[in-house]
């Protein structure tokens, strides 16, 4: 995702799509079966020194158990000065084809660039081949109709227009204005289903995801650093993990870790048994995963906040978003926070890069200099970043990762957004049937326990690391992370008229 980059839905928009699905789908014959595909996770700046501009630019353009769990092998790095973006090779359709997409925390559907797609790119910087979805290619592929359910409840209710046989449009909005539109349709995914310690088959469910026939801004034919879609893990009930869930397939959580210090980690679906976490409720009915913050500490000083500062208009709580890379916080609490932090060594001259970041030389140790900073939430749940983890190098510098959310556009003026600056090195939990998220300080290049709910078998999940940029996947390493995503907006649909 995006610095505080929320993805939303467009209703009436929706409306312009129906013209652009008939033409688009209106000649397409279509036959069925079974099939599977494979997931496989890689970063996307893998071997390149990022600059402090990109880590800006990432963060303002970015939701009956019959398997113990899913192993998901994820590549990146959670470290700021590492860029912290990530994406999943994924396999989809019969036979299974590749694709490259970024792992998402942030928006719930998973989407791919589709044949009809004329401003989709056609090639990536990254080193990797782009690959075109083309339902006709798949023995299991199905297009969604716009009187199914699954239309229904994400437009929230019937589409007008809407006729026989028409498909189901989708379209993404993302919060620095790019967007992906085009229309649903279902086909099988292949994962690594746990079935021993550090063990893991085949299995495969069927998911519902978008068919992307037209991008716009950072999502479009410029990218050069495009991959072929996203891969959302939302809460919402169209994201992957919620599908799979809702069919059985896995349970309705899943939890990450985050190696800041090595690189890789770990990327679970399922009831992690060990270790243990403390848990703090997700907010209701919010779009994202929000907790309610309650305090923040400088060292052993309690800063002079209210709870209600971390709220804003129209959302309620903190974000806890593995996707973006820094962390965002309002005005009123950004200059108290970073004054504490800066007051402990007060002879430092700072300096401003691009207007936006503070920054100073400085040689001696990080952690014995500077204070710790611990967020508190609700249940006592309790979130510790070490100097190490918020201050990041550029150009022999070194930069404070708290930014400034009031600097961003008007609307964004109260977020509160905590990412991989503040959740690297921790196993972070996310339930969704239980409607908490939790975390505790881990040793990310290390292992944890999954368990089996219908056996009640234990298994040890490891961690990971995807090591280069080639297709060849290595079993002894992969690395996990999440990246909550880049934004679009809707272009040219008008242009389009109906079959």
């Amino acid at each position: 995702m995006i610095l505080p980059a929320i993805r939303s839905h467009h209703f009436p928009l929706l409306l312009l799509l129906l013209p652009l699905v008939c033409f688009l789908v209106a000649s397409s014959s279509i036959t069925r079966a079974h099939g599977s595909a494979v997931i496989h996770v890689k970063y996307k700046f893998a071997g390149s020194q990022r600059s402090i501009v990109d880590l800006k630019a990432h963060d303002s353009l970015r939701q009956l158990r019959i398997l113990t769990g899913v192993d998901l092998p994820l590549g990146g790095s959670g470290r700021p000065d590492g860029l912290g973006l990530y994406y999943a090779r994924i396999g989809i359709g019969t036979p299974s084809k590749d694709y490259y997409l970024q792992v998402d925390t942030g928006s719930d559907i998973m989407w791919v660039n589709c044949i009809q797609c004329n401003e989709c790119p056609k090639r990536s910087s990254l080193g990797i081949d782009l690959t075109l979805y083309n339902i006709e290619d798949s023995a299991t592929g199905k297009l969604v109709s716009c009187d199914q359910e699954f239309c229904y409840a994400i437009n929230g209710g019937p589409l007008d227009g809407c006729i026989a046989n028409m498909s189901c449009p989708y379209l993404e909005i993302y919060g620095d204005g790019s967007s992906t539109a085009g229309y649903f349709v279902n086909d099988i995914v292949l994962y690594d289903r746990v079935s021993g310690d550090l063990e893991t088959s085949s299995a495969n469910g069927s998911v519902i995801f978008g068919c992307g026939a037209t991008q716009s801004g950072n999502l479009g034919s410029s990218n050069e650093e495009a991959l072929d879609g996203i891969l959302g893990f939302g809460k919402a009930n169209s994201s992957m993990i919620s599908q799979l869930a809702a069919s059985g397939k896995v349970e309705n959580m899943f939890a990450h870790c985050l190696d800041g210090v090595n690189g890789g980690g770990i990327f679970a679906i399922g009831h992690v048994v060990q270790p243990k976490v403390n848990v703090t409720p997700l907010v209701p009915n919010q779009p994202h995963y929000n907790v309610n913050m309650t305090a923040i500490q400088v060292g052993h000083d309690f800063l002079n906040f209210t709870a209600d500062m971390f709220d804003s208009a129209d959302q309620k709580g903190t974000i806890i978003d593995s996707g973006t890379t820094l962390a965002y916080l309002p005005q009123m609490v950004y200059e108290p926070l970073v004054n504490e932090i800066l007051s402990q060594q007060p002879n430092l001259k700072l300096q401003n890069v691009r207007d936006e970041y503070t920054c100073f030389q400085y040689s001696e140790s990080l952690d014995e200099a500077f204070p710790n900073v611990t967020f508190h939430f609700e249940n006592s749940v309790t979130l510790k970043v070490y100097p190490h983890e918020y201050l990041f190098p550029y150009s022999g510098l070194w930069c404070i990762g708290w930014q400034n959310s009031g600097l961003q556009s008007r609307d964004r003026m109260n977020m509160t957004l905590l990412g991989d600056l503040v959740l690297s090195n921790k196993l972070v939990v996310y339930d969704l049937e239980n409607q908490t998220i939790g975390w505790t300080e881990y040793n990310c290049s290390s292992s944890i326990k999954v368990q089996d709910e219908r056996t009640g078998m234990v298994h040890l999940v490891g961690s990971h690391y995807i090591s280069s940029a080639s297709h060849h996947i290595s079993s002894a390493s992969h690395l996990n992370a999440w990246f909550i995503m880049i934004s679009t907006v809707l272009a040219a649909l008008s242009h389009f008229s109906c079959c």
